[in-house]
């Protein structure tokens, strides 16, 4: 199968796709922590900032999306920001994770963020494989503070400096 993958800025146009793909992470894994679905005005609400966002696309459809989001609103922290990004399954191991956290780190180092932090469900391993291989290091664990479909897990952060 041919894919004709485009990356460009996230606009107010991609809201119902963005929120099906976080939808479908809410409801099959453990990759979204929520468990009830969120709303397009929810997700709206969320990536309704600065920073920078981003979604992919195979011939015009929506498959994913990245988002940078503040790591906490003091001023003394601006510096840091969190990132999360969401592909439909179909279309992982394709270049895609690495493709768009390439250009968060790209859009983020123009806005003068030096630290990225991401934090992930501990039974989410092939996302904490993935950040490890893209420079990645575990700085913190918190054990067992979640649990989503009757498994307790750990919250697993993780940092890159860029």
């Amino acid at each position: 199968m041919n894919h004709n993958f485009t990356l460009k800025e996230y606009s107010k146009e991609d809201i119902q796709a963005v929120t099906e793909i976080f939808n479908y992470y809410i409801t099959h894994s453990y990759a979204a922590y929520p468990e009830e679905l969120f709303s397009p005005e929810f997700v709206e609400q969320m990536l309704d900032s600065e920073l920078p966002k981003f979604v992919v696309s195979d011939d015009g459809k929506v498959i994913g999306f990245a988002m940078a989001y503040k790591y906490h609103p003091a001023k003394v922290f601006d510096r840091t920001t969190k990132f999360a990004y969401f592909i439909m399954p179909e279309y992982t191991h394709k270049g895609l994770g690495k493709m768009l956290l390439q250009q968060l780190e790209l859009a983020c180092r123009s806005i003068s963020i030096e630290t990225v932090l991401v934090h992930i469900s501990s039974l989410n391993k092939p996302s904490i494989q993935f950040h490890l291989k893209n420079g990645f290091k575990e700085c913190g664990r918190f054990k067992k503070v979640g649990k989503k479909f009757g498994k307790d897990f750990d919250d697993v952060w993780m940092q890159k400096m860029l």
